[in-house]
């Protein structure tokens, strides 16, 4: 970044604020813009640029409080409405009343009418939620947002046989809007109802008309329904394939045809472009099965893998633990999760201003900066190892999980982040929990979708305080337990900016 410019100069003090925040330097740029809304108190633009910093850095108390400065001085501008209104919601404040401001400013943006069911929904409960995008849908039924996110609260709410009927109802009265079908598809897809996504995918292609996404989605279910060889030349056909989402279909068919060569090199390909971390994983289980000494290389060193006990470092547990049951507001797990019998947080749990979740937030980021101190040395074209390690923390998402008599965390890896995690909050005592390695986190298992059985390379056993960091890139999964409660708070550490 350029040297900071005089406080007094309000354009140049929004540039170079632009900047940090475009460079992930914002720590560094907060003393200008304090400094400079001190000097120019009326300039909305420079509160506004405050609060944007500071909701960067998960500080989301003085984030909002800018915001409430901004809109004061600049009520009618919708850009700032939009921003107050997410800074309350994702500080867990009511926002409800705010999405209604800025909905009125600026009456046409989606993101905010998905926004203002989310803040509903903590504010009022689902049913509310529910109504609201019922309502919305009545309008609008070729909402594709909207419908997915309907499916899925319904989804949570254990409507398991109707989840996707507005779907189906919009897609009856508009049956050529392919992202419709690309929501119903995805939705079937998640929920595993294989034998339903064949005959959705087959019912696209008649109505919509010959199109990659049914092909892909068919062959998909296909492989999942054991019908190997009649996946495969619906594979066939496809070639070449240039969608990482249809090339990870693929992939999967590879492994369960006993094509491991073959996944491999595809793995290989793509991992060497701007889709790699997305098939990273899958070439270190390809590499394991071929054994390939590179997966050592990849993830077999110790030191990528961290267990630290936090101990009373987060503040008491137990009050940690009541705060985080109040967040868990939906019955079920959400489709695009890995959860099984149990219910996960929504939004970002760490942007939250409750002294709890602040304190955790503090702990966790001091034990992830004594984790990449550790590391083996950078290797530029390792996934973990490469990135820089002098750069600020960032947090790509947190959440809490809560699995109440019973459940399990089936095989998932991270592909947005650099490092993944489990801080164990409250778990079930040994007779609940069920014998042997049940509630156990396992290391590098292979996932379900490839049909390959591969054991774990590590199991580490799970109490309370106790932090496990990973590479995003290394599958991951719980071994189902009996009974009790585990709850959990996970969390993907950004990768960093070079």
């Amino acid at each position: 970044m350029s040297a900071a410019p005089a406080p007094g100069d309000a354009e140049a003090v929004l540039a170079h604020g632009r900047a940090a925040l475009r460079a992930a330097e914002e720590e560094a740029a907060l003393p200008l813009l304090a400094e400079a809304v001190r000097r120019q108190p009326g300039e909305a633009r420079l509160w506004e640029l405050l609060g944007q910093l500071y909701r960067a850095l998960d500080a989301l108390a003085p984030a909002a409080d800018a915001f409430d400065r901004a809109a004061a001085l600049a009520p009618d501008d919708p850009g700032i409405a939009s921003g107050r209104a997410c800074m309350h919601q994702e500080a867990g404040r009511p926002a409800t009343a705010l999405f209604d401001r800025a909905l009125a400013l600026a009456p046409a943006d989606d993101g905010l009418r998905f926004g203002r069911v989310s803040a509903i929904l903590a504010e009022r409960g689902r049913a509310a939620a529910l109504a609201t995008l019922e309502g919305e849908l009545a309008e609008r039924p070729g909402w594709t947002q909207g419908q997915a996110r309907l499916a899925n609260l319904r989804w949570q709410s254990g409507d398991r046989a109707g989840f996707t009927r507005e779907l189906e109802r919009a897609l009856e009265q508009t049956p050529y809007h392919l992202d419709l079908w690309g929501a119903l598809l995805a939705a079937l897809s998640r929920a595993g109802l294989h034998e339903e996504l064949r005959a959705a995918a087959r019912c696209g292609r008649d109505a919509g008309g010959a199109h990659l996404m049914f092909d892909a989605y068919e062959a998909a279910a296909l492989d999942r329904m054991g019908e190997i060889e009649a996946a495969a030349p619906l594979y066939a056909a496809m070639q070449p394939i240039g969608d990482p989402s249809v090339a990870l279909f693929h992939l999967a068919h590879l492994f369960r045809a006993g094509r491991i060569g073959e996944a491999a090199a595809l793995a290989e390909h793509w991992s060497g472009t701007s889709a790699g971390a997305l098939f990273v994983s899958y070439l270190g289980v390809a590499w394991r099965l071929l054994g390939d000494s590179r997966w050592a290389w990849l993830e077999g060193d110790e030191r990528l893998v961290g267990i630290y006990d936090l101990g009373e470092a987060v503040g008491p547990l137990d009050a940690l633990a009541a705060r985080l049951r109040a967040l868990h507001l939906a019955r079920g797990a959400p489709l695009d999760q890995s959860v099984r019998g149990g219910s996960q947080t929504e939004g970002a749990l760490f942007a939250r201003t409750e002294p709890e979740i602040r304190a955790l937030r503090a702990a966790l980021a001091r034990a992830v900066r004594g984790h990449i101190d550790q590391l083996p040395p950078r290797d530029p074209v390792h996934p973990t190892l490469g990135p820089p390690r002098d750069r600020p923390i960032r947090f790509a998402g947190s959440w809490s999980v809560r699995r109440a008599g019973g459940g399990s965390h089936v095989v998932h890896r991270h592909s947005g982040g650099w490092l993944s995690s489990a801080f164990y909050v409250a778990l079930p005592d040994e007779a609940e929990r069920g014998p042997g390695e049940a509630g156990w986190l396992a290391l590098g298992e292979a996932p379900e979708e490839i049909g390959i059985a591969l054991p774990p390379t590590r199991l580490i056993e799970p109490r309370p305080g106790l932090l496990v960091l990973f590479p995003s890139t290394m599958w991951h999964g719980t071994r189902p337990f009996v009974a009790g409660e585990r709850l959990t708070v996970a969390f993907d550490v950004a990768m960093p900016l070079s």
